[in-house]
């Protein structure tokens, strides 16, 4: 992994991190139905909770962390190329597809509760009686998990396909052809003629021959 993966992996980690531990938090600070006091038939007395704040600080983290890990992957539905490899595209694809489904549950999830929670004063009927509403165990808990399997898959999904990239841009450029130190010489493409020495010949003989 290089330099800029580890930054991008560190980040959205820390903003993973963030969304779980403070979904947690809201976990353990939501208003329970003992502490909610029945003032009339009709009236329900709400304390105050940091539960509003930390879920709203989950979703803003959940939402920078998944924005950060997009963008750097990019929208790998939409490539012009065809992916490094089979197994390698395919897996980065199916982690991208899901981390999405879990981002816009943990999204709603988180934001529905913490919005809930923060009801003070109202009423509401059930088929005919009054009741005071609170947010179920668990909701905060289950958007923490979810955040935390979006931060997870996303990060997968980049480093799958940040790696499968590397490898075939090394395979595309080869390995560098090493230095022969001097110059190649060439065969002749055609045998060399041979040269007979030459022959001297007496100048009286060739005297003979120019008056015969």
């Amino acid at each position: 992994m290089d330099r800029k993966g580890l930054v991008i992996c560190g980040v959205v980690g820390f903003f993973g991190l963030l969304s779980a531990a403070t979904a947690f938090a809201a976990e353990a600070t939501r208003i329970k139905a003992s502490e909610v006091q029945l003032i009339s038939t009709t009236q329900c007395e709400y304390p105050r909770s940091p539960a509003l704040a930390l879920g709203l600080i989950s979703v803003l983290a959940l939402m920078i962390a998944q924005v950060i890990i997009n963008v750097a992957t990019g929208c790998i539905c939409c490539r012009r190329n065809p992916h490094p490899s089979n197994s390698s595209g395919t897996i980065a694809v199916i982690c991208f597809v899901v981390s999405w489904f879990t981002f816009v549950i943990a999204f709603f999830l988180l934001l529905a509760a913490a919005a809930l929670n923060d009801r003070h004063g109202g009423e509401n009927m059930y088929f005919g009686y009054y009741y005071c509403y609170v947010v179920k165990p668990g909701v905060f808990a289950g958007g923490a998990l979810l955040s935390l399997a979006t931060v997870a898959l996303g990060m997968v999904s980049y480093l799958t396909l940040n790696s499968a990239k590397n490898n075939t841009d090394q395979a595309c450029g080869g390995a560098p052809v090493p230095n022969q130190g001097g110059v190649a010489m060439g065969h002749p493409q055609f045998p060399l003629q041979t040269v007979a020495d030459p022959v001297f010949v007496h100048e009286d003989t060739y005297m003979r021959r120019q008056f015969t």
